[in-house]
């Protein structure tokens, strides 16, 4: 450990999801002081802190973000060097549902953090995470940081909110924020509401004829994935710079919802078969329809395609992405396969 790093404090709120605990690994390995946030009261869902052997070495702070009061005293405690902000509503389906919590936590508790800062003259150097959800409906084919947003969904508009504060509080306050514009990321961390752990979990169970059928929405919904860890990365070297910018973090590759049910067969030893279009659309196995698509799961507004121009994190970060979106499936399939099989013996 090097003694130097032992006395940097970093703060990483939502450290129990995907980005948190990744991030918390990295630089608890690297030697840092690590705190992460949890929700007051109840029992945290540390399941992903545990897996990575890391649940011991993070030190755990109550903290509701939507609340000013406890945001506040949280940070005059622990004086952060560095705060990563990863406590959100992150799923953007569920927005439609729950709208007003949705920009509570994702708008409002940026804010509360900001103002924190600014209030108690804090030399914190801040990240929050921004979305590709937030460029909506495009003409162009690739989208960058210079590229106007167009936001679909209370998520994507609240998170669109939150990035405006960013760089109102960076150039009006000299807040050292900064926004990373992720684009969509996955790993065997990834919740299994998201639909790449719902394609690669129903399928392992399907092969193991556990499950009968893959309900799914929108088959042509083309996204930019990338591996949780490059992009945990990119986040970290962000707030190594002299100066706070905003990035777009993404691979410049696109892949459709066909595209991942494929790749996640192909490593289960399936071979899809599709037939129809639209809503009668149906991919079978061995002569029996198991991927089903189900108007139930599209969006009440659908962003068909994103696609994220990194040129810039390449130029100014030396960063691109490590791991393809073949090695990225390949172990969410063989990660939900084995689980499965041990439940299942």
């Amino acid at each position: 450990m090097n003694p130097e790093k032992s006395t940097v404090r970093v703060l990483i709120t939502g450290v129990t999801g995907q980005d948190g605990a990744y991030l918390a690994k990295a630089l608890l390995d690297d030697g840092y002081k690590v705190f992460g946030t949890v929700r007051r009261g109840g029992s945290p869902k540390t399941d992903r802190l545990k897996s990575l052997g890391i649940l011991e070495r993070v030190i755990l702070v109550p903290l509701e973000i939507t609340e000013f009061p406890n945001v506040i005293q949280v940070l005059s405690d622990i004086r952060p060097d560095y705060i990563y902000n990863f406590s959100a509503q992150s799923f953007v389906m569920d927005s439609f549902t729950h709208p007003i919590t949705t920009t509570q936590v994702n708008y409002i508790g940026v804010l509360n953090l900001l103002e924190s800062l600014k209030i108690l003259n804090l030399d914190s150097r801040f990240l929050q995470p921004s979305s590709s959800e937030m460029y909506g409906s495009q003409e162009k084919s690739y989208v960058s940081e210079e590229t106007r947003f167009n936001p679909f969904s209370p998520y994507a508009v609240a998170k669109h909110s939150a990035h405006c504060a960013v760089q109102i509080y960076r150039t009006k306050y000299q807040v050292k924020a900064a926004s990373a514009i992720l684009f969509n990321h996955e790993s065997e961390l990834r919740g299994r509401e998201f639909v790449t752990r719902k394609i690669t979990m129903a399928l392992a169970k399907i092969k193991l004829n556990l499950q009968n059928k893959l309900f799914i929405g929108n088959l042509d919904a083309k996204r930019d994935w990338g591996h949780a860890k490059d992009f945990v990365e990119a986040q970290w070297l962000m707030l190594q710079q002299e100066k706070p910018e905003d990035f777009v973090i993404a691979t410049g590759k696109q892949y459709s919802v066909r595209d991942f049910i494929n790749e996640t067969a192909k490593n289960l030893d399936m071979k899809i078969e599709w037939r129809g279009n639209g809503i009668d659309e149906a991919g079978s196995f061995n002569g029996k329809d198991i991927v089903i698509v189900d108007k139930r799961y599209f969006r009440p507004a659908e962003v068909e395609t994103l696609l994220g121009d990194a040129t810039k994190a390449k130029e100014k970060l030396n960063w691109s992405p490590k791991i393809s979106f073949e090695e990225l499936v390949k172990e969410m399939v063989e990660k939900d396969f084995k689980s499965v099989n041990k439940l299942n013996n």
